[in-house]
């Protein structure tokens, strides 16, 4: 019977403990399962929308190098700030209201590239 790559991997070394079959490092190092950081320039772009939402006013921040969690942080901090709601969808932040304004002065003081988009 021919083994398969999966099958015959290390699973556990007397030095380092459990070890990944996919990345062949002890399961403390593994990153197999965690998320690539999102491509980009690192220019965070931020501009005001109302298609598709009723003609409800949103303020769209896009381009934030963060993974999912930080991301969803972020995002509340940036509704705290404009005392609204908001939402973080496909990496995406979302704040109702125009508060173009406001976020990019907000973004800037922490540090960020940012940029308006759109009119």
């Amino acid at each position: 019977m021919k083994k398969t790559s999966s099958s015959s991997g290390l699973v556990y070394s007397t030095e380092a403990g459990r070890m990944c079959p996919d990345c062949r490092q002890p399961l403390t190092a593994c990153r197999c399962g965690q998320p690539a950081l999102p491509q980009g320039d690192g220019i965070v772009r931020v501009s005001r929308s109302t298609a598709g939402r009723g003609g409800k006013t949103v303020t769209v921040v896009r381009g934030v190098l963060l993974l999912p969690e930080p991301l969803a942080a972020l995002g509340k901090q940036l509704k705290a700030v404009c005392g609204t709601g908001g939402t973080v969808k496909d990496g995406v932040i979302e704040i109702q209201g125009d508060h173009v304004e406001r976020v990019m002065a907000w973004l800037q003081k922490a540090g960020h590239t940012v940029r308006r988009a759109g009119g």
